[in-house]
């Protein structure tokens, strides 16, 4: 196939429900232009040592490369350096003109204080056009369970994180927040992201008791086992 604009596509996914979504935008925008496409993701740790999970990712990153003609899977592990540093490289290896990767919707005054991985590549890669994508607002729900994505915070509390639906100086993180359906109480999912990771946590009577991943399917299967 002939590349006819000479555009290079490159999506940056790291392990979550995000993933899938990054990688089907940017199949759109390189098939459109008859561009190749490249998938990259990056961990600090060496290959070997990557749980059950990640692996699983990976393998459906690597099938979905392998079933298009113009798609490549890179990864980058044992990698020590910035993400944004791996990605400006990679871009520079393989002549990419538009970098694909997912974000939180962050404020603009905490992006110019903070910097972010946005900035960086700004800098480090300035002939290259970003699309940021951020987190869903829509989340896999066969059986009706969740009702439509809203906009919420998480704030410190203790140990735990309170969640809220008011952004004030004590957010901790933005994203969007899943309320099962046919309860009065703030009982659901909160999906958001934790620096470049798609995270998705139980929320309990709005309350958070750990940022730890949870599988929609498996969150589906315990409601039903308490009813």
């Amino acid at each position: 196939m002939n590349n006819l604009y000479n555009e290079s596509i490159l999506v940056c996914v790291y392990y979550g429900p995000n993933g899938e979504r990054l990688i089907k935008r940017g199949c759109k925008i390189a098939n459109m232009l008859q561009a190749p496409l490249y998938i990259l993701t990056i961990d600090p740790k060496p290959f070997d040592e990557l749980d059950a999970e990640k692996v699983f990712y990976i393998e459906q990153w690597k099938q979905f490369a392998n079933s298009h003609e113009s798609a490549q899977f890179i990864i980058k592990d044992n990698e020590s350096r910035p993400i944004s540093k791996v990605i400006a490289e990679v871009a520079r290896e393989q002549n990419i003109t538009q970098i694909i990767l997912g974000q939180t919707a962050h404020s603009r005054w905490e992006q110019i204080t903070r910097g972010s991985i946005i900035n960086s590549l700004v800098r480090d890669v300035p002939f290259v056009d970003l699309h940021i994508i951020s987190v869903a607002r829509y989340i896999r729900d066969e059986e009706g369970i969740y009702e439509k994505g809203i906009r919420a915070y998480l704030m410190k509390d203790g140990d735990k994180y309170q969640l809220s639906f008011n952004h004030d100086k004590d957010t901790v993180y933005e994203g969007i927040f899943f309320k099962e359906v046919d309860t009065d109480f703030d009982n659901g999912i909160f999906r958001f992201m934790k620096d470049a990771e798609t995270l998705q946590v139980l929320v309990d009577d709005g309350i958070v008791t750990e940022l730890k991943n949870v599988d929609i399917q498996a969150a589906m299967n315990l409601g039903s086992a308490e009813e």
